[in-house]
């Protein structure tokens, strides 16, 4: 255990009471035994603060309570900054009170990051778990994102893998599938506690978007977390109530803590720029959305009469100089 370096792993809670157990026994079952728990009540109203109170008695070598003064309810970055300012570990997991983790979970993202001193986090697919109920037509309903399109246990270099999330190429789903050393969190200051209320559905993304910047990433296509899906989760929530639409107001402050950090990378800000399009300038964005509308029209229909009209050793040699397999 003493040549093991200790993670530091954080549960954020509000009104948890539905799930919040089942969270900190996944904990419990880690093949990974170098680790403290750091409850943090983000005000609770309901039996979680008895919950984790009780928890933090039972193991007081191992799980601690902690809560705003006067039992405040701040939101989920401050609250998260609660807990890390608490944390004794080199290491710093983050567990959604109504998420679970894998047993192997600590054990194989603690590895990766061993091997890989340069990078900052490590994160991963993640299962979308909707089997939870016992309901036996949502165990159809489970599915892995796998990231196939990511190259896997391999560094991804600032700015790289940021450029990747605003395309949307790759999502972190939750906070629950990271791994991230403590020292790079408090170089950036950790979570932007600005971001509350209808805000706080990108309080991730801020987040990620800091650490990607400050080094290099690794994501891995195993899936080491349940991703819980129900109604009352923060995500379907804001789903729900269209506070999506705030995406505008992640990109605007991206912009200017790119500003404010001086970070000139061209392919970057070109991103960055596009993703802003429809906000800074809807009209231009609603013709370039006809044009290319249009163009796929075109297309369809050059590829339709293609098909139809012109011989294979024609519409192969079209195949090889214009579209691929498009007309085969």
């Amino acid at each position: 255990m003493y040549n093991k370096q200790l993670v530091s792993c954080i549960i954020i809670f509000f009104n948890a009471e539905k799930f919040f157990e089942e969270a900190i026994e996944s904990v419990f079952a880690q093949t990974y035994d170098n680790w403290e728990l750091l409850l943090v009540d983000d005000g609770s109203t309901d039996s979680s603060t008895t919950i984790a109170r009780t928890y933090a008695e039972q193991y007081p070598e191992k799980v601690k309570y902690l809560e705003h003064e006067g039992h405040q309810n701040l939101g989920m970055s401050a609250t998260r900054n609660l807990g890390i300012r608490n944390a004794k570990g080199e290491y710093i997991a983050f567990l959604d009170a109504d998420d679970v983790w894998l047993p192997e979970k600590l054990e194989r993202k603690v590895a990766i990051l061993n091997s890989h001193p340069e990078v900052a986090m490590v994160c991963g697919s993640v299962q979308f778990w909707y089997s939870w109920t016992g309901n036996p037509d949502d165990f159809q309903r489970d599915i892995v994102d796998e990231l196939s399109n990511i190259p896997s246990n391999t560094p991804l270099p600032s700015p790289e893998f940021l450029i990747l999330l605003l395309q949307r190429k790759v999502i972190i789903q939750t906070p629950s599938c990271i791994l991230v050393r403590r020292d790079k969190i408090e170089r950036v200051g950790g979570f932007e506690e600005t971001f509350r209320g209808e805000l706080q559905v990108t309080e991730d993304q801020v987040f990620n978007a800091k650490i990607c910047l400050e080094a290099p990433v690794i994501v891995v296509r195993e899936f080491f977390e349940r991703y819980r899906q129900h109604p009352d989760s923060c995500c379907s929530t804001a789903k729900s109530s269209g506070r999506f639409k705030v995406r505008v107001i992640y990109l605007k402050w991206l912009e200017k803590y790119l500003l404010d950090l001086g970070i000139k990378d061209a392919k970057l800000w070109k991103t960055l720029r596009r993703e802003l399009l429809p906000y800074n300038h809807p009209r231009l964005h609603g013709l370039l959305s006809i044009y290319r509308s249009l163009i796929k029209q075109v297309e369809g229909l050059v590829i339709f009469v293609g098909r139809q009209t012109l011989p294979f050793p024609i519409r192969h040699w079209l195949w090889t100089k214009w579209k691929g397999n498009m007309l085969k």
